[in-house]
């Protein structure tokens, strides 16, 4: 069943990379006591991903900050070193990067997007959401193209 509007984050961790290598970081660090946007995309590196929606996060962190968030975070679904160096490729360092290496935290929410067609396996659909202490107050899916999930849409709705 898909997270919506009003319920609570599940209960999970993600891997980010620490000051001394991989770390896991709960969803109650993550968002207890924070009003965060979280944006996922389906895989570091690839095209739409790379070229337009974590850089709209990166131009428009913030201004995004700027009303009232306090973390802007990017999750997908691919191992923490890939996360990583994607982050630091993009100058992310304003930004939470957030490895799902297992899908287990897109799977809890419902969002899982079939990538075996193109060798990709389970992988996190295109969505941003924003968290307000542990619960979601709004969320957009993308059926596709990168629209109701990118920063400026965030942006717009805060």
């Amino acid at each position: 069943m898909t997270i919506k509007v009003g319920d609570k984050i599940p209960t999970g961790m993600f891997t980010v990379m620490g000051a001394e290598g991989p770390t896991g970081m709960s969803t109650s660090e993550v968002f207890d006591g924070k009003k965060v946007v979280l944006f996922a995309v389906p895989g570091a590196f690839t095209p739409t991903c790379s070229v337009a929606h974590l850089p709209g996060f990166v131009v428009h962190v913030d201004d995004i900050k700027a009303k009232g968030v306090d973390t802007v975070a990017c999750m997908a679904v691919n191992d923490v070193f890939v996360v990583d160096a994607w982050g630091k490729s993009a100058n992310a360092e304003h930004l939470l990067m957030l490895a799902d290496g297992n899908a287990d935290f897109t799977s809890a929410v419902g969002l899982t997007l079939d990538g075996t067609g193109f060798g990709m396996g389970t992988r996190s659909q295109r969505f941003a959401m924003i968290v307000d202490d542990g619960v979601v107050s709004l969320l957009n899916v993308d059926q596709g193209a990168l629209e109701g999930s990118s920063a400026e849409a965030i942006l717009a709705a805060l």
